[in-house]
């Protein structure tokens, strides 16, 4: 009897360790991928802030009709970005996983076609300000390829398959609107933003597809089904709405400022938003892997296993996070001249932006198990998480005007607004999970602070006494080598090292 329980917990601990292994090499995988899309998103922001045919005013613009499109793209994934690997596990030996896949594609290739026709008579929530031309309408082409790219992706990630993730959204997606908005500068000036997102969108649809269909293959003996894609929706939804609402928190705020700030100011706070995003990307390094092997755990009943995952894949992000934070923070000034001299304002904006990434860490993995086993209460957090921002955010705006701020003090308001709401999104998540897997939930570990001390140092030292360019050059690599030699000497454990260690195949 000893015997069998001995091996049986061998098993689970062999299982965990192999899952342990499996997240460290989709999330080092699509680590590089993040530092692809830095390299390739900064020309992009250069040109965009630079080019005497764009500027702040008409980035902002962008950005506004940006925020409606993806918002559409994501509702109209059903669920199916994270939602799918439960489908797939549940469906392994009873249907053919390319017949699965193709009842997610349906439902939202019916649902994206129809939001974009929509917005195609209806273009005022993309545009208000009111100025935009027939060819800025197109974007909402955009809204059927993105939605289904991610559905792609994420089955492709559940056979463990993350490289098309990175060339898809890390390689071909920055580096062809970087290349399309450089060109359109001289072909079709006035809209040349909008022509550079919707071939970044393509391109990077076709880059997914392609992999996709090699390993699934075409399904064989589907056809569409009014009464399997009416249940697929309906219990997607949550899902759905978590997966938005999760994404709305970056981008109500950008909503909420086109309302009322002028273009100029949106143009300024996208430009941080962006170079902010970079370290919440970090969090999609994991996302794949972590969905698929949190199902499998849970048709385990393993909720030992999960709380381990979770909290390890949360330490992952937040140091890594923590790192790119101080880097690009400390030296925010620069990193925003970069840009463009009217973007060097923003730097408040984007500091809080960092530091709103760096607390989110909690809340992003606590989540990525919530919506398997609490996705109505999920949800609910998540709607009050937003709700809550978007009264920060207006309350905020209105503030700094009442109070004779600029624009740019409104952008800062709107980024304080959500480091606020995601740090008590984090709390909250964090302890709804550990009480339903009655294991505890916590990425934090204190060398993280130690590691921070002389980063700081270090960057003030760059920052106060060196030019601009030293500052950039050598100040942001001395900043992140010295924290990353303090996380590596007194935090990482050897589950923490098989973040860079390959693992063997068999």
């Amino acid at each position: 009897m000893n015997d069998t329980v001995s091996r049986a917990e061998a098993g689970r601990d062999k299982q965990d360790g192999d899952d342990i292994a499996a997240l460290a090499k989709g999330g080092r995988t699509n680590f590089l991928g993040f530092f692809l899309r830095l390299a390739a998103r900064i020309p992009f922001l250069f040109i965009a802030g630079r080019a005497s045919a764009y500027g702040p005013a008409a980035l902002g613009r962008f950005a506004s009709a940006l925020v409606i499109i993806e918002l559409t793209a994501m509702v109209c994934t059903m669920g199916e970005k994270r939602g799918l690997a439960q489908r797939m596990s549940e469906a392994e030996g009873k249907e053919l996983p390319a017949n699965t896949v193709f009842d997610g594609v349906a439902v939202s290739l019916l649902a994206s076609c129809a939001a974009a026709l929509f917005f195609w008579f209806v273009p005022a929530p993309m545009f208000p300000g009111g100025t935009y031309t027939q060819i800025d309408r197109l974007m909402v082409i955009a809204i059927p390829p993105l939605a289904l790219t991610e559905i792609w992706l994420a089955a492709l990630a559940y056979r463990l398959q993350i490289s098309p993730t990175v060339w898809s959204r890390a390689i071909v997606e920055p580096w062809t609107i970087s290349i399309m908005a450089g060109l359109m500068i001289f072909v079709a000036p006035e809209s040349g933003l909008s022509l550079a997102y919707i071939a970044s969108i393509f391109a990077a649809a076709i880059t997914a597809f392609v992999p996709f269909i090699r390993a699934y293959g075409r399904p064989r003996g589907w056809r569409p089904r009014a009464g399997v894609m009416r249940r697929l929706a309906v219990r997607s939804m949550p899902i759905a709405l978590a997966d938005t609402i999760e994404w709305g928190t970056r981008r109500v705020d950008v909503l909420l400022l086109g309302f009322l700030a002028p273009p100029s100011a949106v143009g300024v706070y996208y430009a941080a938003q962006q170079v902010a995003s970079l370290p919440q990307k970090l969090k999609t390094s994991f996302e794949p892997v972590l969905g698929p092997v949190i199902t499998r755990a849970l048709k385990r009943k393993d909720y030992g296993a999960i709380a381990r995952q979770v909290s390890q894949v949360g330490f992952w992000i937040m140091a890594a996070q923590a790192a790119i934070a101080l880097s690009l923070g400390i030296t925010g000034e620069g990193v925003m001249g970069l840009i463009g001299r009217e973007f060097v304002g923003g730097t408040g904006a984007l500091a809080l932006l960092l530091a709103a990434e760096v607390v989110a860490s909690t809340a992003v993995v606590s989540e990525a198990a919530l919506i398997y086993v609490q996705r109505v209460r999920n949800l609910g957090v998540s709607l009050a998480t937003i709700g809550f921002q978007a009264v920060l955010t207006f309350g905020g705006i209105l503030l700094m005007q009442q109070l004779g701020y600029n624009s740019l003090f409104q952008a800062a308001a709107a980024a304080g607004a959500l480091f606020i709401a995601l740090g008590l999104a984090s709390v909250v998540k964090a302890k709804m999970l550990t009480k339903f897997l009655g294991h505890s939930i916590n990425n934090w570990r204190w060398p993280l602070l130690w590691a921070a001390a002389p980063a700081v140092a270090i960057g003030f030292v760059f920052t106060q006494y060196l030019p601009e360019w030293v500052e950039l050059a050598f100040g942001i690599p001395a900043i992140l080598g010295s924290y990353l030699f303090v996380i590596w000497k007194k935090a990482f454990g050897p589950e923490d090292r098989k973040l860079f260690q390959k693992t063997k195949s068999n």
